[in-house]
């Protein structure tokens, strides 16, 4: 076959190879969501405390970060589609086995296999895409590819919680082995060969510094909370992880075969689109994590009641998702970003307005009004961002885009969480302040309480201290929502911050060719007919 493609030959192709790339995607985020649903569960049948099987979890979103960098070695050493298999079958092993655990350490050990796996699949299918479509649709085709980040999450609860409730938590694991099956038989009939295109040794101490670095700062930000700021596990963890992070750089820089080749960052809008990453992520975040926490803890609904309120936000996302990539390829990245980032600062803001009292159906409506902003900002700008990345580092792009997007997503909800925690604290201190027994307010409140308690037969001195704890509860409620109401304001002005960077946004599109997978040209001298 010639080195190139025609792009009608490209543009018939790369729909159902695209299709099988989704797959694989959307296993690897789902199981970052849906096992949470299944603690409670967990907690019975191993006979373990929330904090022990809370690592189930942890351990393999660390994991997925560790294991990133090596994405964009090991498709330009061994070829995109063999990688991708192998990590397919790897994540599926390894949910087969984690359903089969008979204890918390086992389960912990295969969900470390599962996210190995996992981990090498959003990067690979990413620099895959970047490889087989012609970038002048490339736009539309990174809408598809990025509905998995969104509906995946959303539906990862309602699917767990379903599964955990009806039928049995060993499923939620046991349900990627035929999806897996599927994709392999899949991707050898429709993912196209890619071939070897570098034969340069492992940075061995480059991803020994970055995937140490990358571990122990996940695990510092995700566990910051529970063990303290300030306590000195944390303070050493996050030191010596930023050190090494540090070192990581200083020797890719020096190094002659990096494992990460930093210097993508000099082209285009790669450095812009990252930092956007990092403040969509955020601002995605406080509503991904908060709401459901709010409707689950305040409101009192259950998890799969939560799961359903969240799926016209998921919804939204992917209709605003894939109307935005086919907007790209006419218009660019930044006529979509602006009014993406206005929409989800304003929405995020209104979030604000929570409270005890809140109507679900305006929570939904804020929700959806979100998802159609994130729909809007996210896919497009990560796109103009790898617009003008030669194919040689096609590979390094996406596992950096990858890294930045973990970090920012656990940097963005410890930082949020602290925040949410020191409100809390200043708002029990005002309420309780206000509602002292000794206040007109609180002593014409507790009053009328324990008349209406004694009056249903409960004896005067147990009526009054049950009236007391009734109003302290409502202090800590009151002063939770009143903090989460900070977090959402706080959360939309690191959002509106992103225009600036918005601003300076570039995107190449309307290209006319694009380069056959697996050939080892680097993409330069790709025509670019249109710069927005």
């Amino acid at each position: 076959m010639a080195n190139r493609m025609n792009s009608q030959e490209t543009l018939s192709n790369w729909g159902p190879a695209l299709f099988v790339l989704v797959i694989g995607g959307f296993m690897a985020i789902l199981d970052t969501s849906i096992v949470n649903i299944a603690i409670p569960k967990l907690e019975s049948v191993f006979s373990v405390n929330t904090q022990q099987v809370q690592w189930v979890v942890t351990i393999y979103l660390l994991t997925l970060g560790a294991v990133v960098p090596l994405a964009g070695w090991l498709g330009d050493r061994y070829g995109y589609r063999r990688v991708y298999m192998g990590s397919l079958i790897i994540f599926t092993v390894g949910s087969a086995l984690s359903g089969l655990s008979w204890s918390l350490g086992v389960l912990m050990i295969f969900r470390v296999l599962q996210a190995i796996g996992g981990g090498l699949i959003m990067p690979i299918t990413m620099a895959m895409l970047y490889r087989m479509v012609p970038r002048n649709r490339i736009g539309t085709a990174m809408g598809i590819w990025g509905l998995t980040a969104i509906v995946a999450p959303a539906i990862g609860p309602t699917l767990g919680g379903y599964l955990v409730q009806y039928v049995d938590w060993r499923l939620i694991f046991y349900i990627n082995v035929p999806i897996g099956i599927m994709g392999l038989f899949l991707s050898l009939a429709f993912v196209p060969p890619f071939s070897p295109t570098s034969k340069i040794p492992l940075d061995t101490i480059g991803f020994g510094l970055v995937a140490a670095g990358l571990f122990g700062l996940l695990l510092g930000l995700s566990e910051g909370e529970t063990w303290g700021w300030t306590s000195e596990r944390i303070v050493l963890i996050l030191g010596f992880s930023v050190l090494l992070l540090i070192l990581f750089v200083l020797w890719e820089l020096r190094t002659s075969h990096p494992l990460l080749d930093l210097r993508v960052f000099a082209h285009g809008s790669f450095a812009v689109a990252n930092l956007i990453t990092v403040i969509v992520t955020i601002g995605m975040f406080s509503g991904i994590f908060y709401v459901p926490l709010f409707l689950q803890t305040v409101a009192g609904y259950g998890a799969m009641e939560t799961g359903l309120m969240l799926m016209p936000s998921a919804l939204a996302t992917a209709l605003t998702m894939g109307l935005s990539g086919r907007l790209y390829d006419k218009i660019g990245a930044r006529p979509l970003v602006i009014p993406g980032l206005l929409i989800l600062a304003y929405t995020t803001y209104l979030l604000h307005n929570l409270s005890t009292n809140s109507p679900v159906g305006d929570v939904v409506l804020w929700l959806s009004l979100r998802g159609l902003g994130i729909g809007l900002t996210m896919m497009p700008a990560i796109t103009a961002g790898m617009s003008r990345v030669p194919s040689a580092l096609v590979g390094t792009g996406s596992s950096i885009n990858n890294i930045v997007q973990r970090v920012a997503g656990s940097f963005g909800l410890a930082s949020l969480t602290a925040v949410l925690t020191h409100q809390e604290a200043v708002h029990e201190v005002y309420l309780s302040s206000a509602l002292t027994p000794t206040s007109r307010v609180a002593e014409g409140l507790i009053h009328t309480v324990t008349q209406h308690l004694v009056e249903l037969g409960t004896p005067i001195g147990k009526a009054r201290s049950l009236t007391l704890t009734l109003l302290h509860e409502q202090v800590l409620r009151s002063a939770f929502v009143m903090a989460m109401d900070d977090v959402f304001v706080l959360a939309a002005w690191i959002t509106l911050g992103g225009l600036i960077f918005a601003l300076f946004l570039t995107s190449f599109h309307g290209v006319q060719e694009a380069v056959k997978p697996g050939s080892r040209e680097s993409g330069d001298n790709i025509q670019e007919v249109e710069m927005s």
